[in-house]
């Protein structure tokens, strides 16, 4: 099983810029010393320490006391597969649906190179049609190569792509391509949402991670992320698949249990 992408330092990063929180307040909240908030923050592990920074950044403790020991386990409907493609030092998600005659592509990877690489090697053609779920450098790289090739692109606010908005679907053999609003960590952003699959599944690009969820510039955008995030799954069952933009696929259900942005909050924001 595979680690999350976040670990418990990244999740405090994002959570106090996400609260505008600054150390002295934070370590005032949590009764700790600013010496002791520092280690914590290098990367110094302590679980009574994580479960009052938790509750003073209205992360979920347990969740957030446990998150390095976090294996997400969430099985793929087989028509996905999933493309893990290099960035930096690390990997970037795409996604490709194969939808029956049909070869639906979700993001396209930081270089076009390592897309057509993969895509050639699995598959054997370009695929029929892309969403994109938001416009920053490591989800969008292989754009301008597909759109040569006349490939359909669903994005919002990219330049020379289909438009599309939240709410918007598009029916593609036997599946519907659902359009919800996942903004917060990039605005705008969507996700892609699919029933007719053995699981329903949610492509989510960077605004939600196997417990974590991408950060976020400013308060503002951080409220907006997490509304959005449940409002997108509200009416979600715990088998709801979720595909991220970075590190493993996971679910709904488990995310409303290993999640610190989400456990125990899962209705209340």
């Amino acid at each position: 099983m595979e680690m999350p992408e976040d670990d418990f330092t990244d999740i405090l990063r994002k959570a106090m810029i996400g609260n505008a929180l600054p150390p002295a307040e934070l370590a005032r909240r949590a009764e700790t010393s600013l010496a002791a908030l520092n280690r914590f923050q290098k990367g110094q592990f302590d679980e009574t320490l994580a479960r009052k920074i938790a509750t003073a950044l209205d992360l979920d403790p347990d969740a957030y006391a446990s998150i390095d020991s976090y294996r997400p386990d969430a099985p793929i409907p087989p028509e996905i597969h999933r493309l893990e493609l290099p960035f930096g030092s690390g990997h970037v998600n795409a996604w490709m649906l194969e939808a029956e005659s049909q070869l639906i592509l979700f993001d396209t990877g930081y270089q076009a190179k390592d897309l057509l690489a993969e895509i050639d090697q699995h598959f054997g053609r370009l695929p029929d049609r892309v969403f994109i779920t938001h416009a920053h450098r490591d989800h969008t790289g292989g754009i301008r190569n597909l759109l040569r090739h006349h490939t359909p692109i669903h994005a919002q606010g990219i330049r020379e792509t289909t438009p599309m908005k939240p709410g918007d679907s598009i029916r593609i053999n036997k599946v519907t391509i659902r359009a919800c609003d996942l903004a917060g960590h990039a605005i705008p952003a969507l996700g892609y949402r699919i029933d007719e699959l053995p699981s329903p599944v949610l492509i989510t690009g960077d605004a939600l991670f196997a417990g974590s969820i991408g950060g976020c510039a400013t308060t503002e955008a951080y409220r907006i992320a997490l509304k959005n995030i449940h409002h997108a799954f509200e009416h979600s069952p715990p088998n709801c698949v979720i595909l991220p933009g970075h590190g493993p696929a996971t679910t709904w259900g488990a995310e409303t249990k290993h999640n610190p942005f989400i456990a125990g909050v899962s209705g209340s924001r």
